[in-house]
């Protein structure tokens, strides 16, 4: 699967995912946020602790989140409802660990009322944190207009 993170004016991006077991989607226009696109947070964060059942996971076997929509419409064979329902747990388990990951990252408090426990120890944020240095430096170097390119699965 691959999926194209297009940086657009006025801190927004696209997104386009293709080679998925789904027919392509998109999502549209959506605020970046502080550093980067929420969903390029969860590729490589899912990407280094090898997480194959999470968001993007989910999306390869066909899941369809809220806010994609079909790139050609088209009636969907393959219920991304169903993708969800058998794997949903496992998908908010990843979120927990991207958020944490990305919490530590930023440097935003870890302990405290409302924090909770973390989800995932410090051997996996050794492996997360450069990673996400990495991708918040090739976000940043893009123009307006241009694309991040992630292959699922792998570090680009």
């Amino acid at each position: 699967m691959e999926m194209s993170f297009r940086k657009l004016p006025d801190n927004q991006h696209e997104i386009l995912v293709r080679a998925r077991k789904g027919p392509d989607v998109r999502l549209p226009a959506q605020s970046v946020g502080p550093t980067m696109p929420h969903d390029l947070v969860h590729a490589v964060v899912e990407t280094a602790l090898g997480i194959d059942d999470g968001f993007w996971g989910a999306m390869a076997r066909g899941a369809t989140f809220q806010g994609f929509e079909l790139v050609t419409p088209r009636r969907h064979r393959r219920s991304g409802m169903k993708v969800l329902r058998r794997g949903g747990a496992a998908v908010m388990a990843a979120e927990l660990s991207v958020n944490w990951a990305y919490r530590v990252w930023r440097g935003l408090a870890t302990e405290g009322r409302g924090v909770g426990r973390a989800p995932i120890d410090a051997e996996a944020l050794a492996r997360t944190g450069p990673r996400l240095s990495a991708a918040a430096a090739r976000w940043a170097a893009l123009p307006e207009g241009g694309e991040l390119l992630w292959r699922w699965g792998s570090d680009r």
